[in-house]
């Protein structure tokens, strides 16, 4: 899923001024494969709101391993937002069904019959249940592979409102939050400037009003 970027790159025909160019050393008039793994690859990053929230897709980050994804996460969803805990998933770990329009479930499509061979280990299932909207984590399911979890998702997740589209991903995919560090979102009596409650811009637009009457 993770975009790998053009395998190629055009022959250059006279020499760059462009450092981001010219440090490639690409012989000029030829056409040459790029240098592998010059890229970092894509993680996808789900973010806890509050404790006892469920996690919600809020984008992604580049990096070049799961634990530097984990804190290039925290720095770029947490900094300026309220954030009790955070999954980082590889995009190319996320298994992804096709999309439902209108009432169509997207489970409606899933087949029932599915090899079940191979060791039984748990997946985690992301919803989208409203276009335009991001995917919410909704729970998980012992199977032996995606496909075979999403089966048994079928009868575990169904409640009557529509599902337009399915992530699965295998839980030893994900890097958690452990317990012991969620303490570094706690945000200290006084110094709640994350808290936007904190600001209280009603009541500070209500005394302007007052104030010029």
């Amino acid at each position: 899923m993770a975009s790998l970027g053009c395998h190629f790159l055009l022959p250059l025909m006279m020499k760059s001024l462009d450092p981001r160019v010219t440090r490639l050393n690409i012989p000029e008039g030829e056409l040459v494969p790029k240098v592998p793994l010059d890229q970092f690859g894509t993680f996808e990053v789900f973010v806890q709101i509050k404790e006892g929230k469920g996690y919600r897709h809020e984008g992604i980050v580049h990096a070049p391993n799961i634990d530097m994804a984990f804190l290039f996460a925290k720095e770029q969803f947490s900094r300026r937002m309220m954030c009790s805990g955070i999954f980082v998933a590889e995009t190319r770990n996320v298994y992804v069904t096709a999309f439902t329009e209108d009432k169509d479930n997207v489970y409606s499509h899933i087949v029932d019959n599915i090899p079940e061979d191979g060791e039984e280990e748990t997946y985690e299932f992301f919803h989208l249940n409203k276009r335009g909207k991001q995917h919410s984590h909704i729970g998980s399911v012992p199977a032996k592979s995606h496909q075979h979890a999403l089966t048994l998702a079928k009868s575990e997740f169904i409640n009557g409102d529509p599902v337009y589209n399915v992530w699965v991903i295998k839980t030893s995919d994900i890097l958690f939050t452990n317990e012991e560090d969620k303490i570094m979102w706690d945000t200290l009596p006084d110094k709640k400037f994350r808290d936007a409650s904190d600001y209280r811009a009603s009541d500070k637009i209500k005394e302007f009003k007052e104030r010029q009457q």
